[in-house]
């Protein structure tokens, strides 16, 4: 099937939404239904977490395991968009650090297929607040 750059980028921005509804809906298994099988994750940073995650068997815990380490919660979408190779998604989150609850942007990058989340980046905007509360 030919694809155009707009149907390319129209259906990146749908698998992003259905995530992204999921999400604000605090729809847990809805969200994890956008990961396709083999989804892989990259975090960066200088900390335990950062490294690249294979598959929803790794990717998941360690997404739990971040979120129970910094009690992270959302706190708004900033953006979604899409183009014909990546879909975008900033948020807001409130992570807790030293008893001290911080908002810090995130920039979510993912590569589509099939109408499934395959591959995401993870850049935060505060990268050394984050190694910190994932180092302690």
């Amino acid at each position: 099937m030919s694809s155009t750059p707009e149907v390319a980028a129209a259906a990146n921005l749908a698998a992003v939404r259905c995530y992204v509804d999921a999400w604000l809906a605090g729809d847990f298994p809805a969200m994890m239904a956008t990961y396709a099988d083999d989804f892989v994750v990259h975090w960066f940073g200088d900390n335990p977490f950062a490294k690249t995650y294979q598959g929803k068997a790794e990717a998941i815990p360690a997404l739990m395991a971040f979120t129970q380490r910094t009690g992270r919660r959302l706190v708004e979408v900033v953006d979604v968009t899409a183009g014909p190779a990546r879909a975008v998604v900033i948020v807001r989150e409130a992570v807790t650090i030293d008893g001290i609850e911080r908002e810090i942007e995130r920039v979510l990058v993912y590569r589509t297929e099939a109408g499934l989340l395959a591959e995401c980046w993870v850049y935060d905007q505060d990268q050394r607040l984050v190694d910190a509360a994932l180092s302690s």
